[in-house]
Formats: structure tokens, C-alpha cells, sequence
């Protein structure tokens, strides 16, 4: 199904699904979430997540990769909307809330030995010093201790996981890779095919691996393995680094309360049609400030 950001009547009807936080709910009702992501070399990547989740969701734990005094009161300054936690307490935060986002701004490594440690062992994984590898098992700890958890995978967990781990889980994922990282985890490449032909092999492994695929490019390609959408919309200031950690927060605030194919689909929407609205004020000079403010007022119009 194609949808186009300038003709908004298939929005309108998937928009009905979507959930709206009832007048006499309470604290922790419409949604809480978790963003686990950031390293000692990216920090904003994993806040502007969780920054663009805390518009949506009543509550938003987040837990960096490095557990250090510095940082965590660096982030404290920096993201005010959400409650930063202790690595060491990661489990029961896991197991609180709704749906769970990892990989923003998490270091990938080439290689790592799968074999070399026991992933139910927290307290050592934890003490992993090498960044590449802490993806690598933290992701696979996630997946094995948490299967029936709602998870988001995205860049660094995306690139540092091994594909079947996904049919561990008994809540469909939502993986958002771009090309590139579609083809490191699935192992096939999409640069050669037309829209078309992508659209079926998203679908195809979708359905094999039991997940929800948001592939980002010029258009995002969805699917659940039985439904595919197509959206078109945007322009190139959505190549600024960043986008894809927000796009990523917003599909998790969305999983928390709605199914995670209507998740995804809505958020690659708003995302791009933000983009062609700021486009006409801004140009192609906007930012992810601006995008966050964009993406808001844009849902309260449209809701």
C-alpha cells in the first residue's frame, strides 16, 4: 500500500487505530518505555530518542552504556523528560515497562566470539570493557531473558545481532535498518532493486523472521511479512545524523500502546511529513530540535 504525505486518506484511517490517552487515565497508563543506547564515543543519538519518546509516553527510562559518574551526570543535564537508571538495575526496568529500544548510538564491532561468555550472567556482561562486544551481548541477553518483551532494534543492536535470534522472541520486533544494515543482518542486498523488487523482499523477510521491517531510504518500505506500506514524503534534511535515532524513539513510543505494524507505519509518516513542512519554512536547514517540535504539532493536527 503506498502512502504519500501529501495525500493524508489512508493516514486518516489508520490514525482511528491509533491510541489516545483516556481523560481519567493514570500515571503509567499511556505507555512506558525504555531507551537503552548511547558509548563513550556517541551520546545524543540515544537522548534524542528517548527526547521525541517523552512526548508520547508517560514515562521514559533511560540507560546509557557506560556506567561512570560523569556521564550519567552529563546526561541528567541534558535529558530532563525521562528518568536516567543504573546499568546495574537494567533487568527490572526491562521487565517494568512496555516496549524496549536498543541500539542508538551503541558501537558495533566486526567480530566477536560468540562462545566466549554465558549472556544470563548480567553482573559480568555489565563489566564487558570492550563496547563492541557489550552490544553484541547485552542484545543477546535482552532477546533470551526477555522473550516475551515488545522490542525496537535499531543501529548498533541491529548491526551486531545475528538474525535468528529474532525468532526467540515471542512479541513480533520492529528492526530499522537502512540498506546498508539490512544487508549485514539479513544478508541480502537491496541496492540494485527498484522499489518493487524491495518491497518483496522486505515482505519475505518479514515473514521469515517474524518481525515488523521499517527499511529507511528516500521511501520507507514496511512490513509485517503479510501487509506491506510504502512511504513517500520527505526531503534531504533528513540526512542529518540524528534522524534515525528519532524515527527509532518515535516508533517505540508508538509500540508501547499500539500494535507494532501500525507503529512503525505511522511513525515513518509523521517523520517524513514533518520534514516537507519544515521544508517549506526552513529549507533543507532544519534540525532534530525542529523536527521534534514539527513531529508534535503535526500528530495534534492531525488526531
Amino acid at each position: 500500500m503506498l502512502i504519500k504525505t501529501e495525500n493524508s486518506n489512508i493516514i486518516k484511517l489508520l490514525l482511528k487505530k491509533l491510541y489516545i490517552p483516556s481523560s481519567n487515565s493514570h500515571k503509567g497508563q499511556n505507555g512506558r518505555v525504555l531507551v537503552i543506547g548511547g558509548s563513550s564515543l556517541f551520546h545524543s543519538a540515544s537522548i534524542w530518542a528517548a527526547e521525541i519518546a517523552s512526548h508520547f509516553a508517560d514515562i521514559v527510562h533511560y540507560s546509557s552504556t557506560k556506567e561512570n559518574n560523569k556521564i550519567f551526570l552529563s546526561l541528567k543535564k541534558k535529558f530532563r523528560n525521562g528518568i536516567v537508571v543504573s546499568q546495574r538495575n537494567l533487568p527490572e526496568y526491562v521487565k517494568e515497562d512496555d516496549a524496549i529500544l536498543t541500539g542508538p548510538g551503541m558501537i558495533r564491532k566486526f567480530k566477536v566470539e560468540s562462545s566466549k561468555l554465558k549472556v544470563n550472567n548480567f553482573e559480568k556482561l555489565i563489566k564487558i570493557g570492550d563496547e563492541g562486544e557489550y552490544t553484541y551481548y547485552l542484545t543477546k541477553f535482552l532477546i533470551e531473558s526477555f522473550p516475551e518483551k515488545r522490542f525496537v532494534f535499531d543501529a548498533g543492536a541491529l548491526q551486531m545481532m545475528e538474525k535468528d535470534w529474532l525468532l526467540k522472541l515471542k512479541e513480533r520486533p520492529i528492526v530499522t535498518p537502512h540498506q546498508r544494515e539490512f544487508k549485514q543482518l539479513f544478508g541480502i542486498d537491496l541496492r540494485k532493486l527498484d522499489e518493487n523488487q524491495m518491497a518483496v523482499v522486505v515482505k519475505k523477510t518479514a515473514y521469515k523472521y517474524q518481525c515488523v521491517i521499517l527499511l529507511k531510504a528516500i521511501i520507507d518500505i514496511i512490513s509485517d511479512g503479510e501487509e506491506v506500506y510504502i512511504i513517500k514524503g520527505g526531503n534531504a534534511g533528513l540526512t542529518k545524523g540524528g534522524v534515525g535515532d528519532l524515527l527509532a524513539g518515535l516508533v517505540l513510543s508508538f509500540a508501547a500502546k499500539n500494535n507494532q505494524l501500525l507503529s512503525a507505519v505511522l511513525a515513518s509518516y509523521f517523520l517524513k511529513k514533518s520534514a516537507d513542512r519544515l521544508f517549506i519554512k526552513k529549507g533543507y536547514w532544519y534540525n532534530i530540535d525542529d523536527l521534534i517540535e514539527a513531529i508534535t504539532q503535526l500528530i495534534k493536527k492531525e488526531i
